[in-house]
């Protein structure tokens, strides 16, 4: 055997072991990356999701009530805070009169703004307690037929699951940071399997280590 064509065949699996472990670096981190706990919302509020917020550690927080397209839906729909955060709805004024409601046996959380109004800038806070520590499923009573329902978790001692991070459990998400690390890497695998086709067809002047 020559000397080029054992330079070629070194060339080749050093290539092609480089590739491989940059693919599955990109695809592990692509994977780590997506995935992310959240609490198990309510089907019905999660199936309603505009937004979901993480806001643990935060002493206030604000919800937005006829908010969306329509004017027909809380943002964030889906809210994780600790026990002591001070939540406060506010009416957008769109979308009609409004109200926010635990539903009933929806949760720990006694979530009552009163009548349904819909003047803008209309609030209702709320203070969440050791007492509401759970998740609580809540809604608009005129609107809950068109789906204004919303999520409220609270405290730790929650049941969670790994999600994409875009409100529902079957959602994929991938961050930039880990598309632009997958692009960059399929971009090095070409490289180098194209510089390998090169080598191996037109040869090299390495010589061959001793053994």
């Amino acid at each position: 055997m020559s000397t080029d064509d054992v330079s070629r065949r070194r060339f080749i699996r050093t290539a092609g072991g480089a590739a491989g472990v940059a693919g599955a670096t990109a695809a592990t981190t692509g994977t780590a990356a997506a995935q992310e706990e959240q609490p198990v919302w309510p089907s019905e509020a999660e199936g309603n999701v505009g937004s979901y917020q993480d806001a643990r550690g935060e002493s206030e927080v604000t919800v937005q009530v006829g908010a969306g397209d329509q004017g027909l839906a809380f943002d964030p729909t889906l809210l994780w805070v600790d026990p002591g955060t001070t939540i406060t709805w506010e009416w957008t004024g769109n979308g009609g009169d409004h109200n926010v409601q635990t539903v009933e046996g929806g949760g720990p959380a006694s979530l009552d703004s009163g009548d349904p109004v819909g003047e803008e800038g209309a609030t209702y806070e709320y203070e969440t307690s050791e007492e509401d520590v759970g998740i609580t499923h809540y809604h608009c009573v005129p609107h809950t037929a068109v789906g204004m329902h919303a999520g409220l978790a609270v405290g730790e001692d929650i049941e969670t699951e790994s999600t994409g991070g875009g409100g529902g459990s079957n959602a994929v998400f991938v961050p930039q940071g880990a598309r632009a690390l997958s692009v960059a890497t399929f971009v090095a695998m070409v490289s180098t399997l194209g510089l390998a086709f090169v080598f191996m067809k037109y040869g090299g002047t390495i010589t061959q280590d001793e053994e």
